[in-house]
This record gives C-alpha cells, sequence and structure tokens, in this order.
C-alpha cells in the first residue's frame, strides 16, 4: 500500500505539471495510465496472490485418540466439563465387603 500511495503521488506531481490538477487526478486514479511503480505494484500483488493461494492448503489430522468419539445431543442445559470419567456397563454387581468382627 506504501509504494501504490508513493506511485500515486508521483503520477500527480507529474500529470499536474502539463494540465490543471481536476485533469491530473482524472489521470492518476483512472488506471488508464499507469507509471512504472505501478505497474510493478500490481506485478508484485499477483504474485503474492498466487503464493496464497499455495499456502492454504491445510492437511487435517482427525485422528481420535482411543478411537472413542462421544456425541452429546443438544440439551437446554448449561454443559457441564468432563474430567476424564469413563463408564463401562458390569454384568455383575459391586463386590459386598467383608464381614466385620466384634
Amino acid at each position: 500500500m506504501f509504494l501504490q500511495s508513493v506511485a500515486w503521488m508521483g503520477m500527480m506531481v507529474n500529470y499536474s505539471q502539463g494540465a490543471p490538477i481536476a485533469e491530473a487526478l482524472a489521470k492518476t486514479f483512472s488506471g488508464a495510465h499507469p507509471c512504472e511503480l505501478c505497474k510493478a505494484v500490481k506485478e508484485g500483488k499477483a504474485t503474492e496472490q498466487k503464493q496464497d493461494l499455495t499456502k492454504k492448503v491445510v492437511k487435517l489430522d482427525l485422528a481420535c485418540p482411543g478411537g472413542k468419539v462421544l456425541l452429546d445431543p443438544p440439551s437446554p442445559f448449561p454443559r457441564i466439563a468432563r474430567i476424564g470419567l469413563s463408564f463401562s456397563p458390569r454384568g455383575q454387581a459391586p463386590p459386598t465387603p467383608p464381614p466385620r468382627a466384634g
């Protein structure tokens, strides 16, 4: 942007030496009479856009740790953070404590 501004200022000075200010402004910003610096800025922008397009290729790693995915259905209640809780269904009752001596 800085170089383009410098180019426009230079064009304004050059065009205003042989024409009225209004005509110099029209010539400067019409795009029909670009100076060498304007052409260089345009080429630089085109090269920059090509580089941006090649950088936008992104590799996504969608591997899930442990191979398990937990999907929560939408809920009207606020979410409560889960800290490493995991439940597994068991077919047996919990062990009973040993009898007390007494």
